[in-house]
């Protein structure tokens, strides 16, 4: 199978020389993939060099802190399903940060699952890995924006391209996901209910989410609810878009918008796009704060006069883009023509799939 060169590849070459190297990203996003092509790229003498807590004789290993002797560069995949796994790195970087280049992977936020550790702040730099974009294959052709669509973009199923293969895949991700990985990382008791939920999400896309019906869906509480989404977010299943709010606007509605990273899930053509979209400009907002370091973020805009865009990326608190996109047509929205008025410095685009 082929190998597309990820974008974060060459970044985090040049930050392994300086510290160690966290990326983090939904599973299968090719984590695995990225650090046995940067263990090959590496003329490490250290053998092995790729540990993996899911593997016993490596969980073993890493629970008694014992690694391989030597210099080179070390790879410890998902380590953060270890209740101690910041101390084990913290000491194992302090011991020999001089001859390990060493990089951690792992399928769920690293900077959400501390567990009360040691802080290892100022001895890491952080990445997330997102799924492909047409940029990252380098295309802005309308058929490989319909591949994407149609195949989704984790690397696995978009180079196998086909439809059939990349539906039974989707559907058996999502159960492995909340089965295996988040059945490691949380003390889950209600596992059915939450795949009741993660079925239920993909209609609700593009939309404000309200926690309140989901709870009245399941019949269950607000606070198992609120629970349950954070514990999505935190496996990279899911992300929520917060309004945006000035001054300038008439105050907006403060129920968050979801997407998924696994657009293949939306049925819906548009919500599709839209999703794909999401995930897209998400990437670039995490690629500019983990590597460039500012301070932006994504977000939506909608008014109490039910004005809304899809996206707005907001840098220092101030919107610097309004999005919005359409599966076709020309006509512009007019609500983007009114945020330009009311923030001139700002630009704003409307993307269409189809002209």
């Amino acid at each position: 199978m082929a190998y597309i060169t990820r974008y974060l590849e060459k970044y985090i070459k040049q930050d392994l020389n300086k510290k160690m190297v966290f990326v983090s990203g939904p599973r299968q996003a090719g984590k695995t993939t990225l650090a046995q092509k940067l263990l090959k790229d590496n003329e490490s003498a250290l053998i092995p060099s790729y540990i993996n807590w899911d593997f016993g004789p490596d969980r073993e290993n890493i629970i008694r802190e014992q690694f391989p002797p030597g210099a080179g560069m070390l790879v410890l995949d998902e380590i953060h399903k270890y209740s101690r796994w910041r101390q084990v790195i913290k000491g194992l970087y302090d011991k020999r940060h001089h001859e390990l280049n060493i990089l951690v992977t792992g399928s769920g936020r690293l900077d959400y699952y501390r567990h009360g550790g040691d802080s290892l702040q100022g001895r890491y730099h952080f990445y997330r890995l997102h799924p492909l974009s047409l940029d990252e294959i380098g295309s802005e052709s309308q058929a490989d924006l319909i591949d994407l669509l149609k195949f989704g973009g984790f690397p696995e199923q978009y180079l196998e391209k086909s439809e059939r293969e990349s539906r039974r895949w989707s559907k058996e991700y999502r159960s492995r996901i909340i089965n295996e990985d988040l059945n490691s990382l949380e003390h889950v008791k209600d596992i059915a209910l939450i795949e009741n939920l993660a079925l239920r999400l993909p209609e609700l896309v593009g939309s404000p989410l309200s926690l309140n019906s989901l709870r009245q869906d399941l019949q269950v509480s607000h606070q198992s609810i609120s629970r349950w989404i954070i514990m999505l977010e935190n496996i990279y299943m899911i992300f929520r878009l917060y309004p945006f709010g000035s001054p300038k606007i008439r105050a907006v509605k403060k129920e968050a918008k979801h997407y998924h990273f696994d657009w293949m899930l939306i049925e819906d053509e548009a919500l599709r796009f839209e999703n794909l979209i999401a995930c897209n400009l998400l990437k670039h907002c995490h690629f500019l704060q983990d590597y460039e370091g500012r301070n932006i973020e994504l977000r939506y805009f909608r008014d109490i006069d039910r004005r809304e865009v899809d996206f707005v990326i907001v840098e220092n608190n101030k919107p610097i883009h309004f999005i919005e996109c359409k599966i076709k047509g020309k006509e512009i929205n007019p609500v983007l023509k009114y945020l330009k008025q009311k923030f001139p410095e700002a630009s704003a685009y409307q993307i269409s799939q189809q002209f």
